[in-house]
């Protein structure tokens, strides 16, 4: 057997999340069709991280294991010939021989694994700041009408960095096992009307940076003052946040690897002007 990882990308606009769902509809879904079709055999997949519907990936990675034999460019041709448009693998790497324990058991200590091996996250956040929404951005960027003061958000982040509990920024549905993140990085630029938050954390809760990009935003209109996320984060109370912003410009951006795996990982960037 072998495990192979495959770089993913994918417009979410069209799909109902990344998970696989009864009514077909998801990134996954159609991900393993394609899979089937090539090698004329069902293979399920792990992915780093599940998005929800709407949400976009740049560098997505999953992996499956396998006893066939193919280069790494035969997967990523042969996937993408049975993939949508929307939908595109962007490379597949082989990895050491799996040790199995029973009949379909591995050990992700002594493995590559998609969501256990990876050593951070990062997420980007596109938003359209102007006073009229834009039409060829729909889906693609979230949307506010209201001007904001980048400056205002920057300094409100400084609380968020570090290991903290975010249960203030978590869904009420998250099956994480403990709320506790590490926030490596917030950073936020502004380019004309587009305004780009980029967040990297060890792990990110069901929610967590559609809270945050919703709660940055109440600071960028003057409706709270810059300490609000700080005590937020203290309270530990998703009630008293801002509601869960809109989906459209979340796109999940990187997963990071120790280079051990030697991954053939791109550093995707979207434009913030289109």
């Amino acid at each position: 057997m072998k495990r192979i990882a495959l770089g993913v990308q994918y417009n979410g606009a069209d799909w109902q999340g990344y998970q696989v769902q009864p009514h077909g509809c998801t990134v996954q879904d159609k991900l393993e069709q394609a899979i089937e079709k090539f090698a004329c055999v069902r293979i399920g997949t792990t992915c780093a991280g599940r998005t929800d519907a709407g949400v976009h990936a740049l560098g997505q990675v999953v992996h499956f294991d396998t006893d066939l034999q193919r280069e790494p460019h035969a997967w990523v041709r042969g996937i993408n010939a049975f993939l949508p448009d929307s939908i595109g693998v962007r490379w597949a790497k082989e990895l050491h021989e799996v040790v199995a324990y029973g009949e379909a058991e591995f050990d992700p200590a002594a493995d590559f694994h998609a969501r256990f091996s990876a050593r951070s996250r990062t997420y980007h956040y596109l938003l359209y700041n102007h006073a009229v929404r834009a039409p060829l951005l729909a889906g693609r960027a979230g949307f506010t009408h209201r001007p904001l003061d980048v400056a205002r958000m920057r300094a409100a982040v400084a609380p968020l960095i570090g290991t903290h509990d975010f249960s203030a920024f978590r869904a009420s549905g998250c099956q994480a096992k403990t709320p506790v993140k590490d926030m490596q990085e917030i950073t936020i630029e502004r380019h004309g009307d587009m305004i780009l938050f980029t967040l990297r954390a060890s792990a990110f809760l069901h929610h967590m940076v559609r809270n945050l990009v919703g709660a940055l935003i109440y600071v960028g209109q003057g409706r709270e003052d810059t300490t609000w996320l700080g005590e937020l984060l203290a309270g530990r109370d998703r009630t008293l946040a801002a509601p869960t912003f809109m989906p459209d410009g979340l796109y999940l951006a990187n997963i990071e690897y120790d280079a051990k795996w030697g991954l053939p990982q791109e550093t995707p960037r979207i434009l913030p002007a289109f």
